[in-house]
């Protein structure tokens, strides 16, 4: 059926939800528009659903939700009896509508539903997901795209996202529905009134809030340190589980953001609710720096993610997912050493694209630092591989370069909460002995090196745009440089054929699932990464520098930027 004829057939259906009614009439004759709601699905990936609010098969409304979630429940139905699944959702817009429609159609197939009655972190789900043994779960949320953005995860028993198997065989379910007619679905009430869909009780809370707080390093040092913080949510779903574990723990000077305190899907004070870009912090800078705070925490709306700006000096400085990472990791080890609690054979996790500063830190404390795909999902299953050997102990840390981190197994995904915990405590480790996360961090770098590293995002809209991307990455795979910025590329990796060969051309295996990643490394010791972002129409570029100073290391990194734009053609 092409656009047009969808078109018509969406404005001859008696919709629901009226502002959908409402902006379809409004693109009434217009092609363009009509063309980009309705020339493809809604992508369904390892990262579910994720796209603009609106009417359409290529949007986010209760219709496109509704049929994703009749695929998982008959994909889940055909792998098991008695399936139960777990949901949340965040502060965005339809979140609630969407997390219930979710529930209504799981629950008139049979499923039994699970689900939280308030907005909840990303880490609530993955944990009431294993709590509760069920067979999935679904959060609805964009985590930190703008406000006209929504979306919809979908977790295994696990507490991971699914895998691109389990996506694959739920997408296969999927395309077999019309996205009208192939849906099962009850009223919501109905569902609880029968027993069908359950809240989930504040003592699933409390249990997370407890595997939470078992991960303190040093108990007790945030009630002496004295350290004075300010804690913004940006309107999400961090606002109570993180003010209540720093409350717990000790830190008892918490300032919060008072325009982004309470749930609200618009942001109006931070349109890019994203905690890896300054001027969504800008209003908790504002405030720090009026109060003389040491340290703003911010969590993004689905509080997986954290970032941070430290008093240095004046003023404030913001730190990187990779800066915070690294510092953690760092933390974790010297005082596991100094407590004497290091297990035997430790590791820590983290994704190739971030820093190789790790590898050097874990090094230093004899850690193996695992490194594995973009996306927490990796993450999770190393700790899955050591929990079946009854080795959990030896997992330390997990995090990525986008400010995600994860101490303890309670999670198998991100999270802020525990996130937000261990900065606060290194934070006050560190002020204890007179110091700042930013003087720790140089401490790092004179020890270890130079290190620095950048992300491009280069977006391509629309139906066009994933043409673009997809010829992009084809034509740099068959055609890989030999030089980019007058430095020999000695090696070239190719995730998505699995394989490393060197500039002898001698080839080794990749033991890593298949992915669209090229690693490009360098002969002095930098390389740069490119891959399709898994969620947004983009394509990012990674670089990895290390120089004998910061300049140096600076210096680096804009030669080998340039040279790979360059060989992008961006």
């Amino acid at each position: 059926m092409d656009c047009n004829a969808l078109y018509e057939r969406w404005t001859g259906m008696q919709l629901e939800d009226e502002d959908l009614t409402k902006e379809l009439a409004s693109i009434k004759g217009k092609e363009d528009e009509i063309n980009d709601r309705f020339y493809r699905d809604l992508d369904f990936g390892t990262a579910g659903l994720r796209g603009v609010i609106g009417a359409g098969t290529n949007r986010m409304n209760i219709y496109t939700i509704r049929r994703a979630t009749q695929g998982l429940a008959n994909y889940l139905n055909s792998q098991t009896q008695n399936a139960k699944v777990a949901i949340s959702y965040d502060s965005r817009i339809k979140s609630d509508w969407f997390a219930k429609a979710a529930a209504s159609v799981l629950a008139a197939n049979g499923i039994q539903v699970h689900i939280y009655p308030e907005l909840m972190p990303v880490p609530c789900l993955s944990f009431a997901t294993r709590e509760l043994k069920c067979d999935a779960g679904i959060m609805v949320t964009a985590s930190h795209n703008p406000a006209k953005y929504n979306g919809y995860k979908v977790y295994g028993s696990d507490g991971c996202q699914l895998t691109e198997t389990g996506a694959n065989a739920v997408l296969e379910q999927i395309n077999t529905l019309d996205l009208f007619t192939g849906v099962k679905t009850m009223d919501f009430q109905e569902g609880l009134d029968q027993g069908k869909i359950h809240w989930i009780g504040s003592d699933v809370v409390d249990k997370f809030i407890a595997a939470v707080e078992s991960q303190q390093i040093n108990p007790g040092i945030c009630g002496k340190a004295g350290l004075k913080l300010v804690y913004t949510p940006l309107n999400g779903a961090g606002n109570k589980p993180v003010r209540r574990v720093l409350k717990e723990i000790g830190a008892a000077d918490v300032t919060v953001v008072p325009e982004q305190e309470n749930p609200d899907g618009n942001f109006p004070t931070c349109p890019f609710p994203n905690p890896e870009i300054k001027e969504a912090l800008q209003k908790g800078i504002e405030l720090s720096r009026e109060i003389g705070a040491d340290l703003l925490l911010a969590t993004d709306p689905d509080c997986d993610r954290v970032g941070i700006a430290v008093k240095d000096g004046a003023d404030y400085t913001l730190l990187t997912g990779n800066h915070v990472g690294a510092l953690l990791l760092d933390y974790i080890c010297k005082s596991r050493v100094e407590r004497g609690t290091m297990p035997k054979d430790p590791f820590a996790v983290k994704t190739i694209v971030s820093t190789k500063l790790a590898d050097a830190i874990g090094k230093s404390y004899g850690v193996e630092v695992k490194n594995v795909l973009t996306g927490f999902k990796y993450i999770g299953e190393q700790i899955a591989i050591v929990e079946e050997k009854n080795q959990i102990e030896r997992f330390l840390f997990g995090f990525e370069e986008s400010y995600g981190y994860l101490a303890g197994t309670h999670a198998r995904d991100k999270d802020a909460v525990v996130g937000s915990m261990l900065i606060v405590e290194m934070a006050s480790y560190y002020k204890e002995k007179g110091m700042s996360l930013v003087d720790a961090l140089n401490g790092l770098y004179e020890k270890h090196g130079f290190y620095r590293e950048g992300v491009g995002n280069f977006q391509f809209e629309g139906a066009a745009g994933m043409k673009i991307m997809a010829e992009m990455m084809e034509k740099m795979r068959a055609n890989p440089p030999k030089e980019v910025a007058g430095r020999k590329v000695t090696t070239v990796k190719d995730y998505k054929l699995s394989q490393s060969v060197a500039a002898d051309g001698s080839v080794s295996v990749i033991d890593l699932p298949k992915s669209n990643v090229l690693e490009y490394l360098l002969e002095d010791g930098c390389s740069a990464i490119v891959r399709p972002s898994g969620t947004e129409p983009k394509i990012k570029l990674y670089l990895s520098t290390v120089g004998k100073d910061v300049d140096d290391a600076n210096a680096r990194a804009s030669e080998i930027s340039d040279g790979m734009k360059k060989f992008m053609g961006v």
